[in-house]
Parts: structure tokens; C-alpha cells; sequence
């Protein structure tokens, strides 16, 4: 999938994903975001869990670039959730950005970017206004343009019942 710059610029559109979109989003998530790539079972566990959260009464909501070739080039997606109101969370919503991805063939073309500013702006558009993400230290400076500043206190943890048998995800 090679394409020039200016062909690619002018072919590639971004666009808000539906939830036909969740398996191309869960596979450039498992590919180029994870640690380890999901097994089948957890590519379609995820889908389908990413499929009703897209849809029209969902929290989740994403922007995408169609590879000319077929599948997504580059997607962005945000998830909603509540936090108590405040002055500066009127609403009281809150989004992660969960995940921004770009195939390896389409990288340094703005995608990453453009995906990100029209989540930023309909996640705006629904009330929200705490933005939070994990970023890369070779993707910080692109949410910083955004506004999006560094802070040291987050901690992280993740508990798994044994009785559960839930794997990794």
C-alpha cells in the first residue's frame, strides 16, 4: 500500500465510524497499540462490545480513514463517561481518548491528527470537557498541540477475579 503524499492527502477522508467499523478498529488496535496482539476470540469479544458502543445510544465514539485498498488506514476513538458536575464539567462528561492508531503505510501523513481534532470536536459538540489519554512519548507532542499537558499522579491497576477466567485484554 504505497501511495505519494499528495495522492494519499486528497484520497483519504475522515469520517465518523459506525458500528461496522468495530472490527477494522479492534484489529489496528490489537496490531499497532498492544503490547500482544488479541487472539481471535478477544478480536471478536471486542468487536462485538465496540459495536454496540458505537451505535446511536453508545458511548463510544470514533473517527476513521478508509484505506483506499480496503480496511482503515487510521482511526481515533473516544470513550464517554460520567464524572460529578463542576465548573469546569458542567455537563458532568468526561471522555478517554482509548485508542489513535494509523497503519504503518499511511504514518506520517496527518491522519493521526486529523482523526484526533474531529473526535476532539464532537466529543466538544456532546458536552464534553475533561479529555484524558495515555500517550507515547513519540506521540506526546501531537496532544500537546491539542492542549493536552503531562502529569505525573496517574496510577494503574488492574485486578482480575480468579473465578472469573477472563484472559487479558
Amino acid at each position: 500500500m504505497t501511495l505519494n503524499t499528495s495522492t494519499a492527502a486528497m484520497a483519504l477522508a475522515v469520517r465518523q465510524a459506525t458500528p461496522d467499523d468495530a472490527a477494522e478498529i479492534s484489529r489496528l488496535r490489537s496490531a499497532y497499540v498492544l503490547s500482544e496482539p488479541l487472539g481471535e476470540e478477544w478480536l471478536d469479544r471486542t468487536r462485538n462490545h465496540l459495536a454496540g458502543r458505537l451505535g446511536p445510544t453508545g458511548d463510544a465514539r470514533a473517527y476513521v480513514v478508509d484505506a483506499p485498498t480496503g480496511g482503515l488506514a487510521s482511526c481515533a476513538l473516544g470513550l464517554i463517561h460520567p464524572v460529578l458536575p463542576g465548573p469546569r464539567y458542567p455537563k458532568g462528561l468526561a471522555a478517554r481518548i482509548h485508542l489513535v492508531a494509523t497503519h504503518p503505510d499511511f504514518r506520517r501523513r496527518g491522519l493521526a491528527r486529523a482523526t484526533v481534532s474531529a473526535l476532539l470536536d464532537h466529543l466538544t459538540r456532546d458536552g464534553v470537557t475533561l479529555f484524558e489519554l495515555h500517550a507515547s512519548k513519540d506521540a506526546a507532542p501531537l496532544y500537546e498541540e491539542f492542549g493536552f499537558v503531562s502529569q505525573s499522579a496517574l496510577m494503574r491497576m488492574t485486578r482480575l477475579s480468579p473465578a472469573s477466567g477472563e484472559g487479558r485484554a
